[in-house]
């Protein structure tokens, strides 16, 4: 079946996923020797054949062949291509496009997209056949607008090429340690990657251990008992000093208005800022503000 080469995945514009939330490519060469893919908002698949190194979360992994792998929005990734050569094909989707609530549930607990998981998979010739049909038959199926079922198969085909990784390799064992001292990792950089706030329009949205452990596709108890494992502090513990230290930062070195600085740290009110912080600091926002530093 024919289809249309077009740019590596690090050249490609997402413009398309804000409308369809769905888009279904091939890869082809590219010179290209390193991409950097920070947070996005859509999961990726991608089946490959080339030599490189992955830099995916803490872990690095090099491969030389064939293989899928798979991308997490909220776990940053960054590929060092070691030869020139490399052709496959990739598809990106966000998670609102797969709404169905047991593909949601697959997204989310599948060990595939997981920051402790298997996030590349070497597969062989009969393998690669079969998950290269599904892709063209996507690549296919994503330009035929007369179709009226044409979003359910492209669910359908991430859904398969899930279900094949899964049967290929599933998910092993990992040392406790070391997959606490993981997530504690990310934990930390996507606690980090919120600040500083620069405009209370893109106000802070990950503000609990919940809401983390749901960016992260682990459950909250684990998180939790990670990071006290690993640092010896709680979550929230973590969670309320970076809020407070970026709240004095604001107070002291910017002319925003409390209410602003309350909206910006994600409090639905100004109220509920001034009483947080004076429980954490004692003091109240004005008073830190007006002491000379």
């Amino acid at each position: 079946m024919a289809t249309k080469n077009v740019p590596d995945a690090s050249l490609i514009s997402t413009g398309g996923l804000k409308s369809k939330g769905f888009k279904v490519y091939e890869v082809s060469r590219t010179d290209t020797p390193t991409h950097i893919h920070d947070r996005r908002d859509y999961y990726k698949i991608v089946l490959v054949t080339g030599d490189m190194i992955i830099h995916y979360g803490d872990k690095s992994i090099e491969t030389d062949g064939t293989f899928l792998f798979f991308a997490n929005p909220h776990v940053p990734h960054t590929v060092v291509h070691r030869s020139k050569e490399r052709k496959g094909y990739a598809c990106l989707f966000t998670e609102a496009f797969i709404v169905n609530r047991e593909r949601k549930e697959l997204l989310q607990n599948s060990p595939l997209f997981r920051f402790d998981g298997i996030a590349v998979i070497p597969v062989n010739n009969e393998q690669a056949i079969f998950l290269t049909g599904l892709y063209q038959k996507m690549i296919a199926v994503h330009g035929d607008d007369d179709y009226p079922f044409r979003n359910e198969l492209l669910k359908s085909c991430v859904e398969l090429i899930i279900h094949e990784a899964l049967r290929i390799q599933p998910q092993k064992g990992m040392k406790e340690k070391n997959a606490a001292t993981r997530i504690t990792s990310l934990f930390l950089e996507l606690l980090e990657r919120q600040f500083p706030i620069e405009d209370t329009k893109a106000p802070l949205t990950l503000r609990t251990a919940q809401d983390f452990a749901s960016a992260l596709s682990v459950h909250v108890n684990y998180l939790n008992r990670s990071v006290k494992t690993v640092t010896t502090k709680p979550t929230s513990v973590h969670i309320a000093e970076r809020i407070i230290a970026e709240a004095k930062a604001l107070l002291q070195h910017t002319d925003w208005s409390i209410a602003d600085i309350a909206y910006g740290l994600g409090f639905e009110y100004p109220t509920y800022f001034n009483n947080y912080f004076k429980r954490m600091t004692g003091l109240t926002p004005n008073s830190l503000r007006k002491l000379k530093v």
